[in-house]
């Protein structure tokens, strides 16, 4: 398997696909297991870029690139033929009114096959008028043809050179559209899609100001079945990096629906209420509902470590923000909990919990 996925799902230090992508302050991303493995050596510099880290050092989960090589690892595509076909003529099937629905299937899986593992051949794909042919794809009414347009725009997309072009081509817009009215698995390779551009900041800006993205986004949260509300969860995480796009979110109506789907058990919706209690409209919001910490406490204590690290971050920022949510917290038993976390395995659950102490009990010394 690893041999037939793009080396950019590899970790440099072990060169096998990562199953737990995390991002060094040099920007570089690892597994988690090598990088710790070479931080636990007594290594203080990216194995890399050489450049220095900081003490200590930091490990921030690459959620896009994680949610990236899970969909590949799902998506099954028919075996490479022996001699594949002229590119150009794959796509000159694709955009003749009189090819039939089974040719153009066909371009399309062997246009996915030849774009999966090699860069250069997506480069040629989207120079040669590819991207065009595809989102011609995704405007049919036919499941199986837009979900395979779909697949072929992930891995055009893996490269950050073509994510910018392929904004520029007017993706977003197709993409959003088939997020909202898809069929199969169109809606959640479509919020998958929105996630691998939005990896590259500028587009993190574009998709977020586009009317119907996080609208979609948080409709898909809403009525979705549960690949497709992780998937959604993904993508609203990644925008929400921007902080303009924490307020259009909340705009948007993003708490109550994050909030419904951490209380059903979806922990990526607690990482994106971690995000958005970074901004003060979501965290008056978030204020209005009841019993919301009790969604946070029980994440704390059953949830996985990534969970309980945003479950931390986004009591921090409550309790920083509002006396009544930190007495709340301290009367529920919080500061115990994050007592118990500062002996956990993971140095950036630690970190916040660390960071949550220090806060309730800035607030238990006024008291």
């Amino acid at each position: 398997m690893a041999s037939q996925l793009p080396d950019d799902f590899k970790c440099p230090i072990s060169l096998e696909i990562m199953s737990d992508p995390v991002i060094l302050s040099s920007g570089q991303t690892f597994d988690r297991v090598s990088i710790q493995r070479w931080l636990d050596s007594g290594h203080r510099t990216c194995p890399v870029s050489k450049l220095p880290l900081p003490e200590p050092p930091t490990l921030i989960p690459n959620h896009a690139l994680r949610s990236l090589i899970s969909n590949y690892t799902i998506v099954s595509l028919p075996k490479p033929q022996a001699c594949p076909s002229n590119p150009q003529n794959l796509i000159q099937t694709l955009v003749s009114s009189l090819s039939p629905l089974d040719a153009k299937l066909n371009s399309l899986d062997q246009l996915s096959r030849m774009s999966k593992r090699d860069s250069g051949i997506r480069r040629r794909l989207t120079e040669s008028g590819a991207v065009s042919a595809v989102l011609d794809c995704l405007n049919s009414s036919e499941s199986g043809l837009q979900e395979k347009a779909l697949h072929l725009l992930l891995n055009l997309s893996l490269d950050d050179d073509n994510k910018v072009g392929l904004v520029a081509e007017g993706v977003i817009g197709k993409v959003v559209s088939a997020l909202r009215c898809g069929a199969g698995d169109s809606r959640a390779m479509a919020a998958t899609v929105l996630t691998s551009l939005a990896v590259v900041e500028v587009n993190t800006v574009t998709i977020g100001s586009y009317p119907d993205a996080i609208p979609g986004l948080l409709a898909l949260l809403c009525a979705g079945n549960s690949r497709e509300r992780k998937e959604a969860a993904t993508a609203l995480f990644t925008l929400c990096s921007f902080p303009d796009n924490r307020i259009r979110a909340v705009r948007s109506n993003a708490v109550p629906i994050l909030i419904h789907n951490a209380n059903s058990g979806l922990e990526r919706a607690v990482e994106v209420l971690g995000l958005l209690a970074k901004c003060r409209l979501a965290r008056e919001e978030i204020m209005r509902f009841d019993r919301f910490l009790d969604i946070l406490i029980e994440v704390l204590r059953n949830g996985s470590s990534r969970g309980v690290q945003y479950a931390l971050l986004t009591m921090s920022s409550l309790c920083s923000y509002s006396e009544k949510m930190c007495l709340e917290a301290l009367n529920l038993g919080v500061f115990e909990i994050c007592v118990g976390l500062l002996e956990d395995d993971n140095e950036k659950l630690r970190r916040n919990a660390k960071t949550l102490i220090q806060v309730l009990q800035g607030r238990k010394r006024i008291t």
